[in-house]
C-alpha cells in the first residue's frame, strides 16, 4: 500500500523548524497539482531542495510537514517559484502521480501526505468563527485565529472499504465517474455512526444487500480526500441479488476468486483486499 515504505521511517511529529539547504520542498498549484520531477529511468520522484530556492523563497513562507529517514519535508505556502529554472520539473495532478511507475513508495507517500496538509491549510486560511485570517501555531500542528484565538487542527475523514464475500465470490464494483479500475463498496462515516454501521449502510445504499460477520482488516491514510480508510470484510446475509445504485456505480457483480482483476498499482488498501481474497488468504 502507499504507506508501506519500509525500511524507511515516516515521522509526522510537529517541529517549529526553519528549512536547511538539503530539505525538500513541495509546492502545489491552486488546482492541487504538485511541482516535481519524475525520472522514468530511476523510477522515482524528485522535489526541489531549499538550496535551489534560496534566491526566490523566504523561509517564513514555508512550513515543516514531516520527515522520512531524517530527511525533512517542507510545504511552500505563498512564494512564487521561477518554474523556468527547473527544466526537468512539471506539474502533476494526484491522479497522474498515482499512475507513475515507481521503485519505492517513499516519495509518492510523501506527495500524498503533503497534499493532505496543503489542502487543509488552503481551506482554513480564515477563521470559521469570526472570519479573520489564521496563522500557524508555534507549538503544535494547528492554525490559530489571529483575532479570537480559535484553533483548527488537520481534518481527517473516516471512511470504510468493504470486501463483501459470498462463498468463493467477492463483490467487485466500478465507479460511474472518477477511478476507472475495479474497486470495492466504500463510503464515508456519517455523524453519530460507528464504522460497522457505516459498513451496513454503505452496502445497503450501493448494492442493496444485508451483511453479517463484519470484521476489521487494516487501515490506510489517503491524502486525496483527507481520509483514513478502515478496511472490513463481511459476508452477504440472505438474499444475494444485487440492487446497484446507478447514480454512483456503473458496475457491481459477484466475481470468482480466480477471475478478480486487480488495480494496476499496489498503492490502495482496496487492491490489497481484493488480492488477498483472490489468493485465498481470506475466507
Amino acid at each position: 500500500m502507499i504507506q508501506d515504505i519500509y525500511p524507511s521511517l515516516f515521522d509526522n511529529h510537529f517541529k517549529n523548524a526553519a528549512p536547511l539547504e538539503n530539505d525538500k520542498f513541495l509546492f502545489f498549484s491552486e488546482n492541487g497539482e504538485l511541482f516535481c520531477n519524475y525520472d522514468s529511468d530511476k523510477k522515482t520522484l524528485f522535489f526541489p531542495l531549499y538550496k535551489d530556492l534560496l534566491d526566490f523563497v523566504k523561509a517564513e513562507n514555508s512550513v515543516f510537514i514531516f520527515s522520512i529517514d531524517n530527511q525533512n519535508y517542507f510545504l511552500l505556502t505563498n512564494d512564487f517559484l521561477p518554474f523556468q529554472k527547473f527544466a526537468d520539473f512539471a506539474f502533476y495532478d494526484m491522479k497522474a502521480l498515482r499512475r507513475l511507475l515507481l521503485c519505492s513508495n517513499k516519495e509518492i507517500f510523501a506527495a500524498f501526505s503533503a497534499f493532505h496538509l496543503w489542502k487543509w491549510y488552503s481551506q482554513n486560511r480564515f477563521c470559521g468563527v469570526c472570519g479573520k485570517p489564521t496563522v500557524h501555531d508555534n507549538v503544535e500542528r494547528a492554525l490559530v485565529c489571529s483575532c479570537c484565538g480559535q484553533k483548527i487542527y488537520p481534518r481527517i475523514n473516516p471512511a470504510v472499504i468493504i470486501g463483501i464475500i459470498n462463498g468463493d465470490k467477492l463483490l467487485i464494483t466500478k465507479y460511474k465517474t472518477g477511478y476507472a479500475h475495479n474497486a470495492l463498496v466504500a463510503g464515508f462515516t456519517e455523524f453519530g455512526e460507528t464504522l460497522e454501521q457505516t459498513v451496513e449502510r454503505e452496502v445497503m445504499e450501493e448494492v442493496g444487500l444485508k451483511v453479517k460477520n463484519i470484521r476489521y482488516y487494516k487501515s490506510q491514510p489517503w491524502g486525496v480526500a483527507l481520509d483514513l480508510l478502515a478496511g472490513f470484510f463481511c459476508e452477504v446475509d440472505g438474499n444475494d441479488k444485487i440492487k446497484m445504485d446507478t447514480n454512483e456505480l456503473k458496475y457491481a457483480q459477484w466475481v470468482n476468486r480466480s477471475e478478480i482483476e486487480l488495480q494496476p498499482s499496489d498503492y490502495s488498501l482496496t487492491n490489497e483486499m481484493m488480492k488477498i481474497f483472490r489468493d485465498g488468504k481470506i475466507k
